[in-house]
């Protein structure tokens, strides 16, 4: 069984890398001349595009193939003071190059829009901005030239009183999306309110590929082992390598929140039920401490029994 393992959004490991540059919409209206606005938000996404492509470097450098960008490549991308700015046109030279990188090393790469970004909400302000978000992170993917085999992660959404027509809500919405967004989307169980057998139905109805968020299971759940759901899970991704997400509680009276590293023995204990399957799958780390928490992690595997290290970013076992 073969793991290869990825982190979120930016390298700790190294000098000035984070790509997730911002500006405020705010700071930019101060600015009265639309000329200086854009200027501005060109430097903030030429520097986060030649960081982005640094941190892949880096990564690649280090044999880390699983990759989750920042929603924060492009600031203010949907919002309407940058309406009818065409980013992708404006950079298409550095996210070709991003692209090409990726496709040339075997990258795994993905996004996961933020938190407002609600599929089943009633709201249809909302919706109209989660239609947005999906779009910006799809235009970013094809600029950069990859196929739906790079990905959008999504919860749910939200309960509203009625997790039943949320769900259903949420497939209609699901429905109604334009093919290039839904070929990319798979689904989370998230860490309140849909468990992963919940979440398993639902991918398995929409044809869609579950993520598997362990931590959130620990966190969410209706008491259903992982050992007896885990096959249909990696079932949803199907000739596809599953992808889960790993990161450890911060403590006993805040287990929600993410830990600066990875507690080995927990992550362990799963590789112990993942083996009895025996599939290749690929690990996204999502510790506070990044990059450095992969290495840490990949450290500690090396002193355990039936763990062969592979490379610093995958391990056979």
């Amino acid at each position: 069984m073969r793991i290869r393992f990825g982190y979120v959004a930016m390298a700790l490991g190294i000098p000035e890398g984070s790509p997730n540059k911002t500006v405020t919409a705010s700071t930019l209206n101060k600015l009265a001349d639309p000329f200086d606005r854009f200027s501005k938000l060109t430097r903030l996404v030429k520097e986060n595009l030649s960081t982005q492509l640094r941190v892949l470097r880096y990564n690649l450098a280090h044999d880390i193939k699983v990759f989750r960008f920042t929603s924060k490549l492009v600031p203010l991308a949907t919002h309407p003071i940058t309406s009818g700015w065409n980013y992708c046109e404006k950079f298409q030279h550095e996210l070709v190059e991003i692209g090409t990188l990726i496709k040339k090393e075997g990258i795994r790469v993905s996004a996961h829009p933020d938190h407002f970004a609600i599929l089943n909400s009633k709201d249809a302000n909302v919706l109209e901005a989660t239609l947005a978000d999906l779009c910006y992170h799809v235009n970013l993917f094809e600029a950069m030239g990859l196929g739906v085999e790079a990905k959008l992660v999504l919860h749910v959404g939200g309960v509203y009183q009625d997790k039943l027509q949320a769900l259903l809500r949420f497939k209609s919405e699901f429905s109604n999306l334009p093919s290039r967004i839904k070929d990319r989307i798979i689904i989370e169980n998230d860490d309140r309110s849909y468990n992963a057998n919940e979440v398993l139905s639902l991918c398995e109805d929409l044809k869609v590929p579950m993520v598997l968020d362990i931590h959130h299971h620990s966190c969410c759940n209706d008491g259903t082992s992982l050992t007896d759901i885990l096959p249909a899970i990696f079932a949803t991704w199907g000739n596809m390598i599953p992808k889960i997400h790993v990161s450890s509680p911060k403590g006993t009276n805040n287990a929600r929140a993410h830990a600066d590293y990875i507690n080995v023995d927990e992550f362990v204990a799963f590789l112990d039920i993942a083996k009895q399957y025996n599939q290749d799958f690929d690990v996204m780390i999502e510790a506070k401490q990044k990059d450095l928490a992969l290495l840490s992690l990949m450290k500690e595997l090396k002193d355990v029994k039936g763990v062969t290290i592979i490379n610093q970013g995958a391990i056979e076992y």
